[in-house]
């Protein structure tokens, strides 16, 4: 593939060192096996961990600071980190007040998150695990028993981390996340499929007239392969299912993402911004608060996602939380 890469098999190990070295303020790097944590670790505290494959910067690394994770755990592309690398990320994080692991839904970071929960536990770490699967496009899908687990998982993070930054106790940081884990909705779409680096070409081909309705952040199928179409009638189909879905109806307040899978350009997830927001309006529904960008990735994917929560002023308080961290930064 072309890109500004070295040895394919060392990518994830030299963006990583990268990212650590430019945001060497926020987050230290640990390494055999990798985590990345917290500059400075807390003196107490209940610590929210996360993880999963590389490919989908800034999550979840991009999200370790002041108000979110504590750590992130890190895996080869597209592959979920082993057990021995999430125990280490639960030990160097663990201040004594418990750990919230939240997982996003597939089969191998379920499986790995809860081995290495059972290996934490059996050494004196109390932890809670919290699901992550928003995904309305499919029930089950390669990788995944259930709903996938995809953008609105910085959602959960965040809501999780101000709980623990205020104080919370293990069980309210965990019934935090999974009050948002509950709400939160969300369906993607591609126009072109992304290329991991050691294997050197597309998961999947496009023509130029179709798109890829409901694609994981795996490049895993989605509901439909579709005629393409403007900006707005394919924005209609994420949103439709995503009401459908959630049972969003006139008066609620939500939460907005529109969400950049890797290559598509700024202006485009502000025009599919423009369509959700008018869609919205339409419904009675209020947008209370908006992010629009590249948050959950799948390499360089061209296509976007949308995220939809429905919320209440408590929930709106710890959205609005001080977060310091290098995707997200406010209050600081």
């Amino acid at each position: 593939m072309k890109g500004l890469i070295n040895d394919p098999e060392k990518v994830v190990d030299e963006a990583l060192e990268g990212f650590a070295r430019a945001n060497s303020t926020i987050v230290s790097l640990h390494t055999d096996p990798n985590w990345v944590g917290r500059a400075v670790k807390r003196e107490s505290g209940v610590a929210v961990v996360s993880g999963g494959g590389s490919g989908h910067e800034p999550l979840h690394a991009g999200f370790v600071g002041d108000g979110m994770l504590d750590a992130a755990v890190p895996g080869a592309m597209f592959t979920s980190p082993t057990p021995d690398a999430i125990l280490a990320a639960i030990e160097g994080a663990d201040t004594g007040d418990g750990v919230v692991l939240i997982v996003k839904n597939y089969t191998g970071d379920v499986l790995n998150f809860e081995m290495a929960a059972e290996l934490a536990e059996a050494s004196g770490h109390q932890s809670r695990i919290v699901l992550v699967a928003d995904d309305v496009a499919v029930e089950n899908s390669t990788w995944t028993a259930g709903r996938r687990g995809v953008a609105g998982t910085v959602l959960v993070e965040k809501v999780a981390g101000a709980v623990s930054a205020a104080g919370g106790s293990l069980d309210e940081v965990a019934k935090a996340a999974e009050e948002m884990s509950a709400k939160v909705r969300s369906m993607g779409l591609a126009l072109r499929g992304c290329t991991v680096p050691h294997i050197g070409e597309p998961g999947f081909e496009l023509a130029d007239d179709e798109v890829e309705m409901g694609v994981g952040i795996h490049g895993e199928p989605g509901r439909a392969r579709v005629a393409m179409a403007s900006a707005d009638t394919l924005t209609d189909e994420l949103v439709d299912a995503i009401i459908k879905d959630g049972e969003f109806a006139a008066g609620n307040r939500v939460i907005v993402l529109v969400n950049g899978m890797g290559a598509t350009p700024a202006y485009q997830l502000d025009i599919v911004y423009r369509r959700v927001a008018q869609r919205l309006d339409d419904l009675g529904i209020t947008i209370e608060r908006s992010l629009v960008g590249n948050y959950v990735t799948s390499l360089d994917m061209e296509g976007v996602s949308v995220t939809l929560a429905s919320v209440g002023e408590d929930m709106l308080k710890l959205w609005d939380a001080p977060v310091h961290t290098a995707a997200i930064r406010k209050g600081f």
